[in-house]
């Protein structure tokens, strides 16, 4: 994977609202390609990974996970998919569908590639990644609104994330949402998302979660809405409800 760390500074999720009530799809958030090693059309990894992507389809919707590998090296890949804890299983299974189809069109000979959703994530590699934190692939997305009273502001969104992150950390799923009274002018509500990748521990999950936390100040300070995702978790606030309840 890439070890660029990607920063959008442009909030795309009202056009992505826009998109998917005018054409059924949300689009992706971003993705990123490995751009290091490629496969040739019809070798055994090109084989491998369509065989892991189609597992990956099977296996993710019921739970809302999934992970696995297919062959031997050198052709062996690995893989995993996310789906966003609050999202039915139909959903979870259109979406790493899409994903499935979009990122061979975005990456179509590497043999590692990541791609994000609103509902869910895709990634995979002939790197074995599972267990471990992904601490290179990271972007940001932000409410271009500021807040009228900011440092009060952050403090109130660091204390509901990082209780998030804490959550998330000890629930099977690796999943946490909630909300925190505000007082301010703008809402008087904050609303908040951690979650993780299955295959980190407790502890793997909070640590992840808390450097994605540790990010905010240089992407979202101040703003009415943030995200900092990754290849391993993600979080994000709002001063409006975003998950199913």
């Amino acid at each position: 994977m890439s070890s660029s760390q990607l920063t959008f500074s442009i909030y795309l999720l009202t056009f992505a609202f826009f998109l998917q009530t005018i054409f059924g799809v949300s689009p992706p958030l971003y993705n990123i390609c490995s751009g290091s090693e490629n496969f040739t059309t019809n070798d055994q990894y090109e084989s491998n990974l369509r065989k892991l992507l189609g597992n990956l389809n099977y296996q993710t919707p019921p739970l809302g996970f999934g992970l696995g590998s297919v062959g031997w090296y050198p052709y062996q890949t690995y893989g995993l998919a996310l789906c966003r804890g609050d999202i039915a299983a139909a959903d979870c299974k259109a979406c790493v569908n899409e994903a499935s189809n979009e990122i061979h069109k975005r990456c179509p000979y590497d043999k590692g590639a990541i791609i994000w959703y609103d509902n869910c994530l895709l990634k995979y590699s002939n790197k074995d990644f599972l267990g471990q934190i992904d601490n290179e692939n990271w972007f940001s997305l932000l409410n271009v609104k500021n807040v009228s009273e900011p440092t009060i502001f952050n403090q109130k969104t660091r204390e509901l994330l990082s209780q998030l992150a804490k959550d998330a950390s000890f629930t099977v799923k690796k999943y946490g949402v909630g909300e925190l009274n505000l007082g301010l002018g703008e809402s008087t509500k904050l609303y908040g998302l951690a979650q993780c990748t299955w295959d980190l521990s407790t502890t793997e999950c909070f640590q992840c979660l808390d450097d994605a936390i540790g990010q905010l100040p240089s992407c979202c300070d101040g703003k009415q809405g943030g995200r900092v995702v990754g290849g391993s978790c993600n979080i994000r606030y709002e001063i409006y409800p975003f998950v199913s309840a």
